[in-house]
């Protein structure tokens, strides 16, 4: 298990709002985040909290990119070769669908095709992860995940091709 670091937060009436992280090897970091976004990165003597060693301002545009550089990335450790080319589409049930009326378990989709239809929209409601006993109606949105292939398969076996 990783450990978690420690963030102190100390208003400050008229500024923001100032947190604080002691390193591992003992650095003082300290963000100041200004009511007006500014942020200001500093490193303080920990023996001496009023005593900034460097300090830097960023702009929100630089502190947004250097908190994206900062935080790190859930799927590096993954293979590099490996190339997934998944899409999302949405799919219509027009009056020509087969499955107008007809339950989500009864396409077989997935089965038959690799592809997930991962929601239903449904005028002005969304019905996300729909069991197999999910009814289709007429004027249904499908929101399809897959391959190009399996998209396309999942578009036609809804269409009633």
């Amino acid at each position: 298990m990783e450990p978690t670091a420690h963030v102190s937060k100390t208003a400050l009436p008229g500024v923001g709002t100032r947190y604080d992280l002691t390193t591992e090897t003992g650095k003082h970091l300290s963000v100041v985040v200004h009511q007006d976004g500014r942020r200001i990165l500093a490193f303080h003597d920990p023996e001496d909290d009023d005593s900034c060693k460097d300090s830097t301002a960023l702009a929100p545009y630089e502190a947004s990119a250097l908190s994206k550089l900062l935080t790190p990335d859930p799927v590096a450790h993954l293979p590099q070769h490996l190339e997934i080319d998944l899409l999302t589409e949405h799919i219509p049930v027009t009056k020509r669908s087969p499955y107008v009326g007809r339950t989500l378990g009864a396409t077989r989709a997935r089965t038959r095709t690799g592809a997930s239809i991962v929601a239903v929209l449904r005028r002005t409601d969304a019905f996300p992860s729909p069991a197999p006993d999910f009814r289709f109606a007429l004027g249904d949105t499908l929101v399809v995940v897959g391959t190009r292939e399996g998209v396309d398969a999942v578009a036609e076996l809804i269409a009633g091709g």
